[in-house]
């Protein structure tokens, strides 16, 4: 077996292999590109373009591809082969730097919220050197962002660059004010990716989650995770094998995946890789969501990457661990005394200040319609945005506003009364699960992502907020110096805590009382997509994304458009799908065996005259009963699709939706499941939960 040190990065064409390969001068200046962020030339890019080529023609690769992120959210990509005809008949490999850097993909045919009409086609994709190209299914992928022929980003990837860029100026301002020299400030993701395994078998015969990715219908199993015994258990062989070869892509392509276990839910799994600087860490999951979905085949399996597939277990998430790195210095390191830490303090304030200024946007950048069924549903965190300190944070945050003072506090020994166990420290403060954005020792754990999102939208909002709050500070601190300066720095630190300490809360996000205290707090409570979409096009919202040139109005608007057009063609597959396998797959059945059980009852009586039949009378009119259930709100629900779709405000369309349609889908789907344990197993036309979670 390859060790992993010979495996990993192999495909990937990082900085170890541009040394070896580049000439001195050339390696130099893209360097230059990718750590400070110098143009690239042209004569660069020939030279780096020929080496690219003839090492990815050594690994295999045939073909070339610009690998982007429209803003559909997944990846896209279209293969060129490195094939140059001659006029001899013969063939050479080629591949340039103008091929490089950049390339032109139709972009009609990309959601762009009105910004391209569909005869206006041409786009362009332009090479990302901060994110290594690597090897794929013998392709060369390029990392690339993508843009209209007018100028405006049409992708996921450009506007996360242009927040990183904004918060690496306005975090060095701030260092500056502490003496440190200028260096790039760069802020970084662990994600944390949670999915399902299933049988390819059951799969295949369930409709809804071919079409939606999740089941539309489906009666609780017999035993959920109610025992807690799948956390952490012993991992299926299958199951294991998959995540053994998925492990090896994964390392081959430099994704640093370190984490491997059994979640909650009963078939849930999650894989966590080490973090990475944000830009790298997203294409890094995008590629990490990709090789699940196509490797589980090899082992009968299928990998389902939707928020909720199953109703009442746990759904999925994708926890995006996010911090601030200054070269090897996380500034998001209390240090042994927080307290005395006054730059962790300035960097911790600005974080409390731009969640607290942009709760609504972060909460609009998770919102889904498959996240909706798991936000607020006792696993993941409420849809009320929050953020956990822990007590030390806490106690340092309530003395700085009240004044008082502070002692820090000790590290415990713990003992666990057995001599050949060892003792360790105890940390001083416990995690918070419930929590939305929670402190988790040198870093903020956003736990609301869902686990199909492309976690670009979170990353740029949080970034372009915290580079709000760095500039207010350094512009508060213009002209100031030594113990002026610290004065200050701890006066405006203050003075910011107290008035966003509203949103801090260390308490049980799931309960009932904190809806409550939210709401006197003034916090924003959006339950739905379409509720927390309408923040996206806020003055306040554009004033921001312009204000750092992360998005322009229009670009603002138009991926509005786009995410509101999302979640409608979403539900309008949903209800669809609905009708179409309630009418030809449950009624069908819930028909024919009533029909079984009046014969039966017929049978009885002429064959035993006076035979009691009243058990079989008594489930022919529950069958009858529901039949007549579902075909009412199916019918409802027939109606109220029809005239949703006829309408063209994409806002009033998602409204209707969200808040008339999904309950009678609710509805429905209630009243077929109530029939799953009345009719006979094998007269069910669709593969029950108990089946589908405990396959062996």
């Amino acid at each position: 077996m390859a060790m992993i040190s010979d495996i990993y990065g192999s495909m990937v064409f990082n900085e170890h292999t541009m040394q070896e390969r580049l000439p001195s001068a050339t390696y130099k200046s893209l360097l230059k590109t990718i750590k400070e962020g110098k143009p690239l030339e042209i004569e660069v890019a020939n030279v780096v373009a020929h080496a690219m080529k003839e090492w990815a023609m050594e690994k295999g690769a045939t073909h070339f591809t610009h690998w982007f992120q429209p803003l559909s959210g997944i990846t896209s990509e279209k293969h060129d082969s490195f094939l140059d005809p001659c006029s001899d008949g013969r063939a050479i490999m080629s591949f340039s730097g103008k091929e490089l850097i950049q390339g032109e993909p139709d972009a009609s045919s990309f959601p762009s919220g009105g910004l391209r009409a569909t005869f206006e086609a041409r786009g362009y994709t332009a090479w990302d050197p901060t994110s290594y190209a690597f090897i794929k299914d013998e392709v060369l992928c390029i990392p690339t962002a993508f843009c209209s022929y007018t100028g405006e980003a049409l992708d996921k990837k450009t506007p996360l660059l242009r927040s990183m860029s904004a918060i690496d100026e306005q975090a060095n301002r701030v260092l500056a004010l502490f003496g440190e020299p200028h260096e790039r400030v760069v802020p970084t993701v662990g994600s944390e990716q949670e999915y399902f395994l299933i049988s390819e078998k059951d799969y295949a015969k369930r409709q809804d989650l071919i079409m939606c990715g999740r089941t539309l219908f489906g009666y609780a199993p017999l035993k959920g995770q109610e025992l807690e015994e799948h956390y952490f258990g012993a991992i299926r062989p299958s199951v294991n094998e998959f995540m053994k070869e998925l492990d090896n892509e994964l390392w081959a392509l430099g994704v640093s995946a370190r984490t491997k276990h059994n979640e909650v839910a009963p078939a849930q799994h999650e894989l966590a890789p080490i973090f990475t600087n944000a830009n790298r860490a997203i294409d890094e999951n995008l590629l990490t969501m990709e090789k699940m979905r196509l490797l589980a085949s090899h082992y009968g399996l299928v990998c389902l990457q939707h928020e909720k597939p199953f109703a009442g277990i746990n759904g999925s998430g994708k926890h995006n661990n996010w911090s601030l790195s200054k070269g090897k210095t996380n500034l998001l390191e209390p240090g042994e005394s927080p307290m005395d830490n006054l730059r962790f303090l300035v960097f911790l304030t600005g974080v409390i200040q731009a969640v607290d200024d942009y709760q609504e946007l972060l909460r609009m950048s998770v919102a889904s319609a498959g996240n909706d069924h798991r936000l607020g549903a006792d696993e993941a965190p409420p849809a009320i945005i929050s953020i956990f300190l822990g007590d030390e944070l806490d106690a340092i945050v309530d003395a700085l506003v009240d004044g008082h003072e502070y002692t820090n506090a000790e590290k415990v020994a713990m003992d666990l009364g057995v001599a050949v166990l060892p003792n360790f420290l105890k940390d001083n403060t416990d995690r918070n699960r419930t929590s939305p954005f929670a402190f988790t020792g040198n870093k903020f754990e956003f736990r609301m992502p869902g686990s199909a999102v492309n976690l670009s939208d979170c990353n740029m909002i949080l970034n372009t907020a915290m580079a709000k709050s760095l500039k207010e500070f350094a512009d508060a601190m213009g002209g100031k110096s030594g113990e002026e300066f610290e004065a200050a720095a701890i006066a405006y630190v203050k003075k910011t805590l107290a008035k966003h300490q509203r949103i801090i809360f260390n308490g049980n996000g799931y309960s009932e009382e904190w809806q409550v205290e939210a709401e006197r707090r003034g916090l924003a409570n959006y339950k739905t997509t379409v509720d927390a979409l309408p923040c996206f096009v806020d003055p306040k919202s554009i004033a921001l994304f312009e204000e750092f040139g992360v998005l322009s109005e229009i670009e603002v608007r138009s991926r509005y458009e786009v995410k509101l057009e999302k979640y409608t063609k979403l539900l309008n597959i949903e209800v669809r799908t609905m009708k179409r396998m309630v009418r030809r797959a449950f009624l069908p059945a819930i028909n024919a065996y009533a029909a079984e059980i009046a014969d039966s009852i017929t049978a009885f009586k002429t064959a035993a005259p006076g035979a009691e039949t009243s058990q079989q009378e008594t489930l022919l009119h529950k069958l009858l009963g529901g039949i007549k259930e579902i075909d009412t709100h199916l019918q409802k629900l027939d109606s109220m699709h029809h005239a949703a779709q006829k309408m063209e405000n994409e806002q009033e369309k998602a409204n209707v939706y969200a808040h008339e349609i999904v309950p009678v889908m609710e509805a429905l789907r209630a009243a077929v499941d109530s029939m799953e344990i009345l009719v006979d197993r094998d007269m069910w036309p669709v593969p029950t939960y108990n089946d589908i979670l405990f396959y062996v």
